[in-house]
């Protein structure tokens, strides 16, 4: 590369032409100084002009070891892009291999969970049911028994078999059980045994229950309203006493004792026929009059309907229907009123044990787990 004398800063002009020369001394050595001079620029400006060559040499050379380096590089980084580029379409091959495994393992996954989860529901389902059935056999078996116990047992475990199972849908089941629990703990049940063992009792003192139109010793017929007694009842009696009295003193002699002997004997026989006339006919108010003109038969149908009633009340009682139960005893209770005596001890004992009976029977209702058997049809429809 060469350098025109244009470009050089410091290029050597040619020499103007020479003035014309002075023949003076001093005109010549100043033209001497001015060639020297002239010649030092002209050699630094040859000497400048080197280096720039040497330095524009330097510097092409570096630019075409730079543009070589640079195309070497050029060609490694086209040789690096084609390796990429086909180590990219690689990586989208594998890349969408992995997607359909990825899609295929998220669709397995899929069907797992939902396989899990329908065997979790199937297990919950049969849990709730078998808690409901258990429930219910519990129930049965406490109205058969008259004992809240196997319904509270049965409570429990239902408790226990929830816990295990670690729910939280069942949560309120839970609370409905512990509810449920307290509450039958609290209630109060009758004692069936001892019921049907009072029931037993009034059917065999049925036989002995006087009757409102029965007559004899130990059952007088009770009237409305008092009777006054009749002030020569009592004087019989006194005769009798006295005509015994007589009997036993020593006897007398001659016509006194045939005298006295006669006139007991008369007083004797006009005392008992007095008597057998009043007991002959009786005057008294009538308030029921079927309870009266109730004949012998029908009395012993009466009886027999009673105990029938009582045996029928006990069978209710065994099977807890209390309804019936109480039912059949106001039946009874409404016979002793109509024809039975009801001033006699052995009715009024009868009316207070028939009046305790209905009472307790009518407390002696089985609580049911209602909130519990509520919360698991709540939790099987929840399903």
């Amino acid at each position: 590369m060469s350098a025109s004398p244009q470009d050089d800063p410091v290029a050597v002009r040619p020499a103007e032409p020479a003035a014309a020369p002075n023949p003076t001394p001093r005109t010549r050595g100043g033209g001497v100084g001015l060639a020297l001079l002239g010649l030092a620029l002209a050699v630094a400006a040859l000497v400048f002009a080197g280096l720039l060559w040497q330095k524009l040499s330097v510097t092409q050379q570096e630019l075409a070891r730079r543009a070589q380096d640079s195309a070497t590089e050029a060609a490694d980084a086209r040789r690096l892009a084609e390796q990429a580029e086909a180590l990219t379409q690689e990586l989208q091959a594998r890349l969408a291999v992995a997607e359909l495994r990825l899609s295929e393992v998220s669709l397995q996954r899929s069907q797992l969970e939902e396989l899990m989860l329908s065997l979790s529901r199937s297990r919950d389902d049969n849990l709730v049911q078998d808690l409901e059935s258990a429930l219910r056999l519990a129930l049965q078996h406490a109205q058969l028994t008259g004992s809240a116990q196997p319904l509270i047992s049965a409570l429990q475990a239902a408790d226990q078999r929830i816990a295990r199972a670690a729910q939280p849908r069942l949560n309120p089941v839970q609370r409905a059980i512990a509810r449920d629990v307290d509450r039958l703990r609290g209630s109060a049940l009758a004692d069936i045994p001892s019921l049907a063992l009072q029931l037993d009792e009034l059917a065999r003192q049925v036989d002995d229950w006087p009757l409102l139109n029965q007559v004899g010793p130990g059952h007088p017929v009770t009237p409305a309203r008092p009777r006054k007694e009749v002030p020569g009842a009592t004087q019989p009696v006194a005769r009798d006493v006295q005509a015994t009295e007589a009997d036993a003193a020593p006897p007398a002699q001659g016509w006194t004792r045939v005298t006295a002997w006669w006139s007991t004997w008369w007083e004797r026989i006009v005392a008992d026929v007095t008597r057998s006339g009043r007991e002959l006919v009786r005057v008294s108010r009538i308030d029921r009059p079927e309870a009266l003109l109730l004949a012998p038969d029908q009395a012993l149908f009466l009886r027999e309907n009673l105990k029938l009633k009582l045996l029928n009340a006990r069978l209710g009682l065994l099977a807890r229907h209390m309804r019936s139960a109480q039912a059949d005893l106001i039946a009874v209770e409404t016979a002793l009123v109509r024809y039975f005596d009801t001033s006699a001890t052995s009715i009024k004992q009868a009316q207070t044990s028939l009046s305790q009976l209905r009472k307790e029977l009518g407390q002696s209702d089985m609580p049911r787990p209602e909130e519990t058997l509520a919360a698991l049809s709540a939790a099987a429809g929840g399903r």
